[in-house]
């Protein structure tokens, strides 16, 4: 939310800077998250004087110019090319000096000393555009002939120069998303911090206004009173659609809005100013004079201010007429019924809406607005009066016009403030300090909460309505604290802590165990929203949508359900840094992945499935450019070391794991990893056809790690010491020619199954297929290692043990010796 520096200074009396106002408003709760300048003129003409045209006379090597000398209030006479046709002798001119800095939109250049077809020039002679004045380029500007020569620009236009806090305001706090509102805390807190009452909120007066005659009677009807609590509306006729004057132009500009005419920018105005949202009608398009509010039939067409059709949700209220829909209530208006530059006469609305209705209307169709931000936060039903009241007197003075009915206010139950008893010893408990009663019934007078009693043990308090979040005891005592400054409660000396045991193994300390290997790796760690797109579980074939957790209410089409799979994350992040070229890409995310069951039961819980899993993608190169080392690619093997190098440090028996191949339509080609018939690990090449649904070009390896899965065959006991083997440990190779399809992983399951006791280790340090090789065979040469640890082996319990080996590989696998 941005406010202005300005706008707040005319409801609070403080002459303390912006830079001193910032810390301020960050103390009492409105946290300032950055404070920039804004001028109504860009650059503030800083540099831009007005000056006097002496001599004029045309460019002797070109016809469209002329060379001119200008007086600038310094002594001396400045040489000036200009191209402009007016420029003549005895002008009062806007002359940009050099150094000058000008903008066109978002560009800007600086003026600069310059020999123009052999002619010396020192500045330039503006015409509007080129000030950021106006839009015309006929000519330069011709000023005033009273103006004094020398004086700055900015003084003659009017530039008015403003700071803009842009606040961090928390979803509680609906009775701050206004000038006003913040103004009424800021008057708390400069109160509490000088110890004094001077400061006083300075409300707009509206004392004035009056009702000029009753000929445009429109009729308001509510028939759907549990989502309208309250609608206040009134009839102005005979305005004049224009321009804004400056002072609100340059109000709406400083927070960010554009203004649009004189009766929109009113209604943006006032719901800045007091948090009011307010709509205007063409009150002649407004069909049997009626206004009513109600909900339309499902699958009802609406087309909306951004001239976009919608189908609206018989859930959905709208501001309708006798014969259509006109407004989609709190949130957008209809393309229909609003302003126009051809709008006589006005329906002014100001209504109370009930949040929940706004906040899903505004989800479900993706529409934000600064009208539902505030009614979804919870606005304030007995202001709708006085905002429309202050609405109408300023469009009698800036756009003409007469109040032609009286206010239209449906309110059938009022809504009234509420009381809450306050224990001071309950005050002093939860802020941790006794603070002074005077001090707490000051915060409290000055946040407009009145004491309506007062006894020795607290206060009973009546809270007004526009503190919607404020409805307990704990939250009473929050605004005191708030304001009273957290900064100012003591830290105790002493430590209040327990001692509490940890699951064993620790999973925490796991999983920052191995993100500290990937880490150490060269892998960067990246954390995803858990929310993610359906359309990605409708484009990757090995997701079922109908597994798909929906959000009831998405943030918006791009985050509609939760996660399937971790690799959605990480291709959009894979595709993100690509788009920036970085090509060489090591990432790592934990996290956890959702479905909907397919059974269904009683249980709702156990109709979804939650997991914990580990994702890796590599894509590029692995290692950094360097002078002395080639750059390698990362690959299918590299993620798979990776793995394997996470399995042996987190101590699961490498033996117990089989390794099998999977079709895996996330991967072209995957291996799967096998403990005890749960999957632990999943690793591939990512499929061509996944990668196009993500934009990405080149190839990706990954791995998914079911963390659920490994954290439940970790091991239970603590590492243990073994003392080096005395007894020397023998190699034996086999070349065998094999089957194609006769995995390496094989081979070492049918060798351990061979000889279970001493057998350490079985490696391949050879693969080769060609000439001599039969078709469709391949030969592998494998290395085994032996050992016994308690005796050192002799040749012929080697070759017992080799021949059994031998014996097994060539049953199981029809692997023949070369």
């Amino acid at each position: 939310m941005k406010l202005s520096y300005n706008w707040l200074k005319q409801y609070v009396n403080t002459d303390l800077s912006p830079e001193e106002l910032s810390p301020i408003l960050t103390d009492i709760g409105l946290e300032v998250e950055g404070l920039e300048k804004f001028q109504s003129v860009k650059g503030g003409l800083e540099g831009v004087v007005i000056g006097e045209v002496k001599t004029c006379k045309r460019h002797e090597n070109a016809d469209k110019l002329s060379v001119t000398t200008v007086e600038i209030g310094t002594g001396e006479l400045l040489p000036i090319v200009c191209g402009a046709p007016n420029v003549a002798a005895g002008q009062k001119v806007a002359v940009a000096t050099v150094g000058t800095k000008l903008y066109d939109g978002d560009e800007s250049f600086t003026i600069k000393k310059a020999k123009i077809r052999g002619e010396h020039s020192q500045g330039m002679i503006c015409a509007e555009d080129e000030l950021g004045l106006g839009t015309s380029h006929e000519g330069i500007m011709v000023l005033p002939e009273e103006l004094k020569t020398g004086i700055p620009a900015s003084d003659y236009f009017n530039v008015e120069e403003d700071y803009v806090f842009e606040i961090g305001l928390t979803p509680n706090r609906g009775d701050a998303a206004s000038h006003i509102g913040s103004a009424r805390d800021l008057v708390a807190g400069l109160n509490r911090i000088s110890g004094s009452k001077n400061h006083k909120l300075n409300l707009p007066s509206v004392d004035d206004f009056k009702v000029d005659n009753t000929n445009l009677d429109i009729d308001v009807i509510v028939e759907s009173p549990e989502a309208c609590r309250r609608y206040s509306g009134i009839s102005i006729s005979d305005i004049t659609i224009a321009e804004s004057p400056e002072w609100l132009k340059n109000k709406l500009n400083a927070i960010g809005l554009r203004p649009i005419n004189n009766i929109v920018d009113i209604t943006n105005y006032v719901l800045h100013e007091t948090g009011q949202p307010l709509h205007a009608f063409d009150a002649d398009k407004i069909r049997g004079n009626k206004v009513i509010v109600k909900k339309l039939s499902p699958d009802t067409k609406f087309m909306a201010l951004d001239e976009v059709e919608r189908k609206i949700d018989g859930n959905d209220l709208m501001i309708c007429n006798t014969e259509e829909g006109m407004c989609i209530a709190g949130v957008f208006g209809g393309i229909d019924s609003g302003v126009s530059n051809s709008t006589k006469n006005i329906f002014l609305e100001s209504a109370y809406f009930y949040a929940t209705h706004i906040r899903k209307t505004s989800k479900r169709h993706a529409l934000q607005t600064d009208a539902s931000f505030r009614f979804e936060r919870g606005a304030d039903p007995n202001i709708t009066v006085y905002a429309l009241k202050r609405a109408a007197m300023l469009m009698k003075e800036i756009a003409g016009g007469k109040i032609s009915s009286e206010i239209k206010d449906v309110y059938p139950d009022k809504i009234n403030n509420w009381n809450i008893d306050i224990s001071y010893a309950n005050v002093d408990r939860l802020i941790g300090k006794k603070i002074d009663r005077s001090i707490i019934k000051d915060i409290l007078t000055d946040l407009e909460v009145k004491t309506i009693e007062e006894h020795e043990t607290g206060l009973k308090v009546e809270v007004p309505t526009f503190k919607v979040e404020v409805t307990r005891e704990v939250d009473i005592i929050e605004e005191i604290l708030r304001i009273y400054g957290y900064n100012n409660i003591e830290l105790d000396n002493k430590i209040h802590s327990s001692i509490s045991l940890r699951q064993k193994p620790d999973l925490e300390k796991i999983q920052n165990m191995i993100s500290d290997y990937l880490s150490a790796q060269g892998f960067a760690e990246i954390m995803n929203n858990s929310l993610t797109k359906a359309e990605y579980s409708e484009k990757i074939e090995v997701f079922n949508p109908d597994e798909n957790v929906n959000i009831l209410n998405p943030l918006s089409k791009d985050l509609n359900v939760m996660r399937q799979s971790l690799i959605f994350g990480g291709l959009e992040s894979i595709a993100y840094n690509q788009n920036r070229r970085i090509s060489n890409q090591k990432i790592y995310e934990f996290g956890k992945i959702y479905q909907k069951t397919s059974e269904k039961s009683n249980n709702i819980i156990k109709d979804y499935f939650e997991e914990r899993h580990l994702l890796i993608l590599a894509s590029g190169n692995i290692n950094e450019e360097n002078w002395d080392a080639k750059p390698v690619k990362a690959d299918f093997y590299f993620v798979k070391s990776m793995v394997e190098a996470i399995i042996n440090r987190l101590g699961i028996d490498r033996k117990q794991i089989k390794i099998s191949e999977n079709g895996n339509s996330i991967f072209s080609y995957s291996l799967d990893y096998v403990l005890n018939n749960n999957i632990i690990a999943s690793i591939g090449n990512v499929q061509n056809k996944v990668l196009k649904v993500f934009d990405i070009k080149k190839d990706v390896y990954g791995a998914i790690v079911n963390w659920t899965n490994v954290c439940k065959f970790l091991p239970t006991k603590n590492t243990s010491y073994e003392p080096v083997q005395k007894f020397p440990s023998v190699r034996r190779d086999l070349a065998l020619v094999l089957d194609k399809n006769i995995s390496f992983e094989k081979l070492k399951e049918v060798s351990y199954k061979a000889e279970r006791k001493l057998l350490v280790e079985v490696g391949l340090f050879d693969i080769y297929e060609g000439d001599k090789i039969p078709e469709g065979k391949k030969s592998y040469a494998l290395s085994f290692i032996l050992q016994d640890k308690n005796k050192t082996l002799n040749d012929k319990t080697i070759d017992k043990t080799m021949k059994r080996i031998q014996q097994l590989l060539e049953n199981e696998c029809g692997a023949v010796l070369r």
